[in-house]
């Protein structure tokens, strides 16, 4: 695979090298506030209005009603079953399972490993949202496949995104923003994302060091980069929670430093969504601030070629 680099000036350079967002360096937890923007771009650059806009820097979040039509839901949803079942692709290192149940829990780098989703990750309707946001033009960092099947579908545990990509990716700035897209409908009981708007603003300092190869656990059940139950009910006390239900083929977008979770599915009816992180292209990852080594490349991509 090529890697395209982008072009950085030698004052990007240096700011590379003032970690402006310190994390797993000490023993107690940290609130710091955020010192970048949340919204880069302006209503005029793309197809979000100036009140969703708004609504986003506010609360770190914004809803697509529908963004799939039902012909591709059904696409989706049939190359969902087909993944699941795929021995090939169970037994691949970018797939991640239940601890349990040894179910798929995700699928990582789906974007690359598969052409139906390969597509949907570089769709217009997508990205120009991203590109918008984010003010430059955006690449992939990390894209999935979350399956939260009924009755033994597991919870993720409160966390930044940032936190982790900026600590074991080197991701220099939260200026990236995620979007899932729901495969199933999303209820307030089976496990939906929840946020806490506004907590975007904020950064939680974590309290200890990163393990060796973190993220075989981490992907599984995060531990490292976790903050802990005061500040997270701190947070909920200040900034609530936000229950986001909404139908198959809707979608969310989030920015990366939003506190967030989502309980587990103990009902019959599954929860599943397409996962696709757009990182700026002038916010692209280095060494990591706050691990021994990088990742793997299905968890933090190092190809910057802008995506559409």
């Amino acid at each position: 695979m090529t890697t395209t680099v982008q072009q950085v000036s030698a004052d990007e350079k240096a700011d590379r090298t003032q970690d402006r967002y310190p994390t797993r360096h000490g023993d107690t937890t940290q609130v710091m506030d955020r010192q970048d923007p949340v919204v880069h771009g302006s209503p005029e650059d793309g197809p979000l209005d100036a009140e969703t806009m708004r609504h986003y820097e506010d609360t770190g979040y914004l809803t697509i009603d529908q963004l799939l039509t039902a012909e591709e839901l059904e696409t989706f949803r049939n190359e969902l079953r087909r993944l699941s079942e795929d021995p090939q692709v169970k037994a691949d290192e970018a797939t991640v399972v239940e601890a349990q149940t040894e179910e798929v829990r995700s699928i990582f780098d789906i974007h690359r490993s598969n052409a139906i989703f390969r597509r949907i990750a570089n769709d217009p309707r997508i990205v120009r949202r991203a590109e918008q946001l984010l003010g430059s033009k955006v690449y992939v960092h990390q894209s999935r496949i979350n399956y939260k099947p009924g009755f033994v579908g597991k919870d993720f545990w409160w966390h930044s995104d940032f936190e982790t990509w900026h600590a074991e990716d080197g991701m220099p700035a939260p200026r990236a923003v995620s979007i899932s897209i729901s495969l199933t409908d999303n209820h307030s009981f089976n496990g939906p994302l929840m946020i806490m708007p506004g907590s975007h603003r904020r950064y939680i300092s974590c309290a200890g060091g990163t393990p060796e190869d973190n993220y075989r656990k981490s992907l599984v059940m995060q531990g490292a980069g976790t903050p802990d139950k005061q500040t997270l009910s701190d947070f909920a006390d200040e900034y609530g929670i936000d229950v986001l239900e909404g139908p198959a083929g809707g979608a969310i977008m989030f920015d990366s430093n939003c506190m967030h979770a989502s309980n587990g599915n103990v009902t019959p009816y599954s929860r599943s969504n397409v996962f696709i992180v757009y990182n700026s292209v002038e916010n692209t990852t280095g060494k990591p601030y706050a691990a021994p080594k990088p990742r793997p490349e299905f968890a933090g991509s190092t190809d910057f070629t802008p995506a559409g």
